[in-house]
This record gives structure tokens, C-alpha cells and sequence, in this order.
């Protein structure tokens, strides 16, 4: 899209890439109105959150789980400079699948964990890719009982990516690893080893839904539920 085009179609008064992310998830979850999460304070005006937001939905797919999306790695309001990239921004929004135990879970943790994971992105200028993993430096929920201790990125299966006004969106998934299965990455840190044990867990996990409650066997990174 052209700045002329893109002049006519929006005004300044619009969340232009915000509404792209929102009509996504609108085929996904239709009338679903989700949990949504924002900072008392905007990142531009000095809070401490860089996300504008992060939605929470409840999905029945495979197994009870929530559904996270962030709102904030991408230009999500009108820019006349953004108009027509390559990429929006940072190029993706992260997105996170938690096995439900109860509907009424807490949920903040992961808010947490998102918004920290913005911090290390707009304070490095570094972003996630496809297949990239990283640890998380212990549980990725504190205090508590989880073999769950790093994280790899994948794309979202069902949000996949989106081109909007402002360039590609890729809706990159976080995926859950256990302790094992990050240091056998660590003996060989490329992307076709990622893929693969990637692939691996697909096989009996398609969406990629993150179980905190998930061991992995000693041993080459046999994994169960």
C-alpha cells in the first residue's frame, strides 16, 4: 500500500494494525469476548510495559487451553512512515498456548513473562524468529513445581501470518521446553535442530499447547505428557 492510499483508506484516529490483529483472531473465536490486560501507564509516556496489551482467550481445540496474543512488537496505530514496509515493526506479535487445569487460572504470570520478554526487545533492539530458543533462566513460572525452564518460538498454527498496511505480522508461539530438551539444543544451537524436536512434540501435541505439568525422560530428550 502506497502513502496516498494509505492516507485515504485511514486517519489518525485509527489502530490500523490493532484492527488487522483483531479481524484475525474474530475468524478464529468469532464473538468471543477475551480477557484483555493493559498497562496503568502507556510505554510512551514513561510506564514501564512496553505492550499496549494482551489478550487472553479460552479455546476448546485439541484440549482446554488459553490462548495468548500480545499487541505491541508491531505498529499497531496509524503511521504514515510505517505505511507500505516490508515489515510492521518489529515484523511479529507473540502469541502463547497454556493448558487450562481450571478456567478461572491465573493468568498473570504469562502476562509477565510477555511483557519481560518486550523489555529485553525494546531495550536490545533484538527480535525472535522462527525456531529461535531461549532460556528462561529457571521455571518459566516461579515458584512453581515445572521441568518447564525455556522456550522456543514457532508460528502460530492457526494465526500463521498477516499482511497489513504496514508490512508483515508474524504470530510467533511460544512453545514450552523442558530443561532436558534445552540443553540437548544447547549441544547443537541451530535451527534445524529446533525443527525438529519441534516436529517431534507435534506428534502427539499439534498445536503446541505448553503443560507446565510436562517431564521429560532422562535421556535424549524423551519427552511424555
Amino acid at each position: 500500500m502506497n502513502l496516498e492510499d494509505y492516507k485515504k483508506q485511514f486517519s489518525e484516529d485509527d489502530s490500523v494494525g490493532w484492527d488487522f490483529i483483531d479481524t484475525e483472531l474474530v475468524k478464529i473465536y468469532s464473538e468471543q469476548e477475551p480477557l484483555h490486560f493493559a498497562p496503568t501507564l502507556h510505554y510512551a509516556l514513561g510506564g514501564e510495559d512496553p505492550l499496549d496489551g494482551i489478550s487472553v482467550y479460552k479455546s476448546d481445540e485439541q484440549t482446554k487451553h488459553f490462548h495468548f496474543v500480545t499487541y505491541g512488537f508491531s505498529e499497531l496505530y496509524y503511521d504514515e512512515e510505517s505505511a507500505g514496509g516490508d515489515f510492521s515493526k518489529y515484523g511479529f506479535e507473540l502469541t502463547f498456548r497454556l493448558k487450562m487445569e481450571d478456567e478461572n487460572d491465573n493468568v498473570n504470570w504469562v502476562c509477565n513473562l510477555l511483557q519481560n520478554l518486550a523489555k529485553y526487545v525494546f531495550k536490545s533492539g533484538k527480535w525472535f524468529e522462527e525456531y529461535h530458543f531461549i532460556p528462561a533462566n529457571g521455571p518459566i513460572r516461579s515458584e512453581f513445581d515445572t521441568e518447564i525452564t525455556a522456550l522456543a518460538f514457532v508460528l502460530d498454527p492457526e494465526l500463521g501470518k498477516i499482511d497489513t498496511p504496514h508490512g508483515e505480522v508474524m504470530f510467533l508461539q511460544m512453545v514450552g521446553l523442558t530443561t532436558n530438551e534445552y540443553e540437548e539444543l544447547k549441544q547443537n544451537p541451530n535451527t534445524n535442530e529446533t525443527e525438529k524436536l519441534i516436529e517431534k512434540l507435534k506428534q502427539t501435541n499439534e498445536l503446541l499447547i505448553t503443560d507446565l505439568n510436562r517431564k521429560c525422560r532422562v535421556g535424549k530428550g524423551e519427552s511424555h505428557p
